[in-house]
């Protein structure tokens, strides 16, 4: 059995590997310029505080390589359910190559075994690998991203670390689950696609902001936390502000929700809500000629008066915990439906 298995595998393995090694290759090539030009960079922006500036120059200017890793990375535990689990059983049974095997003194149980262990592995073991090398890649531009594309973003945090290998044995026992149900390839492979999309937005939407219970706590407000400072048409008025997803001295936390609170502590205004605060945009502090250069009396102002960010948030720390409690429930997924796979083949497969 596990000579056929690989016979019959071999081909979507070998091009896996090739793929992989490219990747690889790539990312060692250019793994340690970017780790040599991400520590020059702070070195010299250190000593003039300019390190923001600098965070977002480097940045940009490997956004692209950036998104393009983290994007293979999401997609491969999905191609992996669409072209290796999906196809599995069902091109078996659609050319009824499955009755030869169990007539040869092969139980069901034996034969759907050895095809779920030895694929399997080789699923998880590929996402695992281009996971762990991705993460080793970008962590000069993790620590560097934009807040949207934040190591802890929903985005990101999938693309990284071992999730992956959870993400790719699921969808690859989703795929087979689905071909035992409808025996057809392609609506195998369309059912895989919905099933496994739908549960990946909602792990980030419904269940990881509750994984760990977040953090909430007020602090005052500044660029960080704050949407900028501006007045809307002309000759004066107030000054309006909106909160982002930032929270003072938390770098790289994940922002579940950032509202601007009053002097009473009531909240006026949530995340991208823009809002205008009593203070003259014409003269005083927040004028444009207002106060000393570069002391942000606007800022300074804006927090005499009373006004706060109240956030909840998930902080950077919790990365590795994260990933290793949504591999585990994922993992719990995957039992579960490889159980039900070998109910399914023993009782209802003819």
């Amino acid at each position: 059995m596990i000579w056929l298995t690989w016979r019959q595998f071999r081909g979507s393995a070998v091009m896996m590997a090739a793929v992989l090694v490219v990747l690889a290759a790539a990312l060692a090539l250019t793994g340690p310029n970017l780790a040599s030009g991400y520590a020059a960079g702070i070195v010299g922006c250190t000593p003039d505080d300019t390190c923001d500036q600098f965070f977002d120059q480097f940045f940009d200017g490997h956004q692209l390589p950036f998104v393009a890793v983290s994007f293979v990375v999401l997609a491969l535990p999905a191609l992996v359910g669409l072209f290796w689990g999906a196809p599995l059983i069902t091109r078996e049974l659609e050319a009824g190559t499955h009755l030869l095997v169990w007539n040869q003194s092969i139980t069901r149980g034996r034969w759907l075994a050895v095809k779920l262990g030895l694929v399997g592995l080789a699923a998880m073991a590929a996402a695992c690998v281009c996971g762990l090398a991705v993460t080793w890649w970008s962590d000069p531009l993790d620590k560097s991203a934009v807040l949207d594309l934040a190591l802890m973003a929903p985005l990101v945090f999938g693309a990284r670390g071992i999730a992956p290998m959870g993400y790719a044995a699921f969808a690859f026992v989703l795929g087979v689950t689905m071909g035992m149900l409808v025996r057809r390839t392609l609506p195998a492979m369309a059912l895989t696609l919905v099933v496994f999309t739908a549960v990946q937005f909602a792990m980030p939407l419904l269940v990881r902001p509750h994984l760990m219970p977040p953090v909430t706590a007020t602090f005052e407000l500044s660029h960080v936390n704050g949407g900028g400072i501006h007045m809307q048409g002309q000759g004066g008025g107030p000054v309006y502000i909106s909160m982002r997803p930032g929270v003072p001295g938390r770098a790289g936390a994940w922002v579940l929700s950032s509202d601007l609170l009053d002097s009473s502590g009531r909240t006026i205004a949530g995340m991208g809500e823009e809002v205008p605060l009593p203070i003259s945009a014409t003269s005083g502090p927040c004028a444009p000629a207002g106060g000393p250069p570069g002391l942000d009396p606007c800022w300074v102002e804006i927090n005499r008066l009373g006004y706060r960010q109240q956030a909840t948030y998930h902080p950077l720390e919790r990365f590795w915990p994260f990933q290793w409690i949504e591999t585990g429930i994922y993992t719990l997924l995957t039992l579960g439906l490889t159980w039900f796979s070998f109910w399914w083949i023993r009782r209802r497969l003819l």
